[in-house]
């Protein structure tokens, strides 16, 4: 090749990574929220509780509002925890999830765990598939709920209710839904990278979120349950992250919080009341289903609304260790 061709094809491979990663840092700057203060007494008596949070009661109360065949962690050190909201009757997603992203168990010499947290089935037929799949894979938290709309939140709470209680000594979380991506190579070198190792709640920022006020709709929101005209600063549903700290901090201020807002929305809410900030990433694409590019798929943490030939196809390209630098 020429040299302008050559000049040509680099200012294009520059051009790239500029916009990949100059678009993130950007994004970062101006969708960051602002520190909040820890002054506030609320904040501060739930900051409190959760670093004497007592685990032994927890035990004893969670294994009445939940069942659990997955591995418990207890005397583990897990660097990443990943909790994926699946659905009872999704077994096909679940296989496919265990058998790509799913399946690492560690990376950089560190542990990684993926779990499937579901409710009760409606129909009893799914239920006994469940049972015999969690004891297969022993990695399904169960709730005592049946699992429908209604009671997404719920199982979000149940999930941070296990990790706290089971998992203590996981370092980091990640909460996910059942149509996501997750690289997981590229969030646990992110991870390693950090130097503040609490109050991390991470994700694609959600600002100015307003509460479903039609009673029609499955999502309706009484204002007597949630009375504030917009929901304070949270992380997207698809996939965010927590350190252990903060989901034992979410966990303390969640009884005072309604369970009739949703899931996302709901750990925003516990978040703030605990005195933690939501930290946006465009890493985390939110409900965005980001095109497929090796590269950008190497670099990004999660990418949503995946097909399981998607998964299967991503996964297999963006492990197979060909690097993506200049």
């Amino acid at each position: 090749l020429r040299t302008h061709q050559w000049c040509f094809i680099l200012f294009n491979v520059l051009l790239f990574h500029m916009l990949l990663f100059g678009a993130d840092l950007l994004e970062q700057y101006f969708l960051h929220s602002l520190p909040l203060s820890y002054t506030d007494a609320k904040a501060l008596e739930i900051r409190e509780r959760a670093r004497k949070l007592d685990l032994d009661p927890l035990k004893a109360n969670l294994s009445h509002s939940s069942s659990s065949s997955a591995v418990t962690c207890s005397n583990q050190e897990i660097f990443l925890l990943i909790v994926v909201c699946s659905s009872p009757e999704n077994r096909t997603r679940r296989d496919v999830i265990r058998q790509t992203w799913g399946n690492a168990t560690g990376c950089r010499g560190y542990s990684v765990l993926t779990l499937f947290a579901v409710g009760k089935a409606a129909a009893a037929s799914t239920q006994l598939e469940i049972d015999e799949e969690a004891q297969k894979h022993r990695d399904i938290i169960e709730g005592s709920f049946i699992d429908s709309p209604q009671t997404q939140t719920q199982k979000m709470l149940m999930s941070v209710e296990w990790t706290v209680t089971f998992c203590p000594r996981a370092r980091y979380i990640l909460h996910t839904a059942q149509d996501v991506f997750v690289g997981v190579a590229s969030l646990a070198g992110y991870l390693l990278s950090l130097t503040q190792l609490e109050d991390i709640y991470l994700g694609r920022v959600v600002h100015h979120g307003v509460p479903n006020r039609d009673p029609q709709s499955p999502g309706f929101v009484p204002i007597h349950q949630y009375p504030e005209e917009f929901y304070p600063d949270f992380c997207h549903g698809s996939a965010f992250l927590m350190s252990q700290d903060v989901a034992r901090k979410v966990y303390v201020a969640a009884r005072e919080v309604p369970l009739a807002v949703p899931p996302a929305a709901f750990v925003g809410i516990c978040a703030q009341r605990a005195g933690i900030t939501a930290r946006h990433s465009s890493r985390f694409a939110g409900e965005k289903h980001i095109s497929y590019n090796r590269c950008c798929y190497k670099f990004i943490f999660t990418s949503s609304d995946m097909r399981e030939d998607e998964l299967f196809q991503d996964w297999k390209e963006t492990s197979n260790g060909e690097d993506c630098s200049l």
